[in-house]
């Protein structure tokens, strides 16, 4: 019999995922969001534009697109763009078989969103990451992006966020956002790494012999670095933006040095003019929909997997950054293993033994990566008493510091009704990390991942009654 595969997620994982099951023999159901596959990292323009160079701002187009076409019109591939999973309900304790997916088709924004219900014999989870943003005083000033949004927009609407722009934060991604933003028209003053050189050199240093599997990379870093310079934009390390000020919206940016554990250096401080700021400081994986499905994490950051990206949960395969921040090819690894496993391709053939040596190597590459570009512990020291930490509720960072010292070693659920820090729209996916941090260390333990509706859903369409796939695509 015919598998039957559902794969959560089209970016590098999902598509690799699908393509593999696929190859395995297996029928899949390849579900996203946007309107078309490729994720954060290959977003596209929409159809209606036409575009005669769609691969201008892609690094490694030309075997994504070969993926994308293979994958979307192969006859055994169901395509549900513009879908969201919002729900996934855990068989009954005992049953070996992964959770019905509840979904939602159509535009996020649309009135007549249909209500499906799908049964598959096993699931991939790649939702992927998005950007991990620390506040600082003005960060909730219009002008102020965080730097896949602004990348977003250029890849995906040929739009830049200002004409003077400083992008910001901490890791290698901070330069493919700058070269997206130059390449749609935007003056990028400069990069600013916040880990002093000596940090991001003994990060990457350690065993070097390693790096030698990972030529793509320094020819992807050699690309981008060649780009910066041929329009002459600094990267600086150990400097970051502290505070951003403005009148109604972001107009310049005080940027500092740093120490090692990114405390600020004082008199370091500088002002630079600008209209827009882009700011990163890493990627929080999307563990809504593992956490919904049972999934056990590892260091309560990640999706845990077996060799074969199996998750504790029956049937459950995960691949991607909800396993480690790794970037777009160990996504890729990971998903055409996890597809392979979840269609039940044979282990033991010598591809896939290929793929797991090049998924270990992967693995140390994003250890290695987490090392050279560490959040450091003083970050907290950029903010003031009033500054602005969950946006949607207007939390302040003292509101969070006196609730905690109250509240010590106690309940997290308390904190959130006394302080309201992730409960507006949101729902703690960009504050959650950093109040899970601050109230860390007054002994509260915070799970800001445990959502059963993982996306919103009308009351409208929860009354309806779903419309149910049983087993194809």
């Amino acid at each position: 019999m015919t598998r039957h595969v559902a794969v959560i997620g089209a970016g590098p994982a999902g598509l690799a995922a699908a393509a593999a099951a696929l190859r395995a023999g297996a029928r899949v159901t390849l579900i996203d969001s946007a309107e078309q596959p490729g994720g954060q990292y290959h977003r596209m323009l929409p159809d209606a534009f036409a575009a005669e160079r769609p691969e201008r701002l892609h690094h490694g187009w030309r075997g994504f697109d070969r993926m994308r076409r293979h994958v979307l019109g192969h006859p055994r591939c169901g395509w549900w763009p513009e879908s969201s999973v919002w729900s996934l309900e855990r068989p009954d304790p005992g049953e070996a078989r992964p959770p019905r997916v509840h979904v939602l088709r159509g535009p996020a924004d649309g009135s007549g969103r249909e209500r499906r219900v799908l049964d598959a014999d096993a699931l991939v989870l790649a939702p992927g990451a998005h950007d991990r943003v620390l506040p600082f005083p003005g960060w909730d000033l219009p002008g102020v992006f965080t730097a896949g949004a602004a990348q977003a927009l250029a890849k995906g609407e040929r739009l830049v966020v200002g004409d003077q722009v400083v992008v910001a934060g901490s890791g290698p991604f901070l330069l493919p956002v700058a070269a997206s933003l130059l390449e749609a028209g935007s003056t990028v003053l400069e990069v600013l790494e916040a880990n002093p050189a000596a940090t991001v050199t003994r990060g990457w240093a350690r065993r070097p012999w390693e790096l030698a599997s990972h030529g793509d990379k320094a020819a992807e870093l050699a690309e981008y670095t060649g780009l910066l310079a041929r329009h002459r934009v600094p990267y600086r390390m150990g400097r970051a933006v502290t505070e951003a000020r403005g009148e109604g919206r972001v107009e310049e940016a005080v940027i500092a040095r740093l120490r090692a554990d990114w405390s600020v250096i004082p008199g370091t401080e500088r002002t630079v003019p600008v209209d827009a700021v882009c700011v990163s400081h890493g990627f929080s994986p999307q563990l809504e929909l593992p956490v919904a499905a049972g999934c056990e994490l590892r260091d309560a950051a990640f999706v845990l997997v077996d060799d074969d990206q199996l998750t504790t949960s029956p049937r459950v395969y995960a691949a991607g950054e909800i396993t480690g921040i790794g970037g777009a090819p160990a996504a890729r690894i990971e998903g055409l293993l996890a597809g392979w496993c979840a269609a039940g391709g044979e282990p033991g053939v010598p591809e896939i033994r290929r793929l797991r040596r090049r998924r270990d190597q992967a693995r140390a590459f994003a250890e290695r990566l987490a090392a050279a570009h560490p959040i450091g512990t003083a970050w907290s020291s950029w903010m003031r008493p009033e500054t602005v930490v969950c946006r949607c509720e207007e939390t302040s960072y003292d509101t969070i510091c006196r609730a905690a010292g109250d509240q010590a070693g106690g309940s997290f659920h308390a904190m959130k009704l006394g302080t309201r820090a992730g409960l507006g729209p949101c729902q703690a996916r960009v504050c959650g990390p950093t109040v899970a941090e601050l109230l860390a260390r007054h002994g509260i333990t915070a799970t800001p991942h445990h959502r059963p509706i993982a996306q919103p859903i009308r009351l409208g369409e929860l009354a309806r009654r779903p419309h149910e796939e049983e087993s194809a695509p």
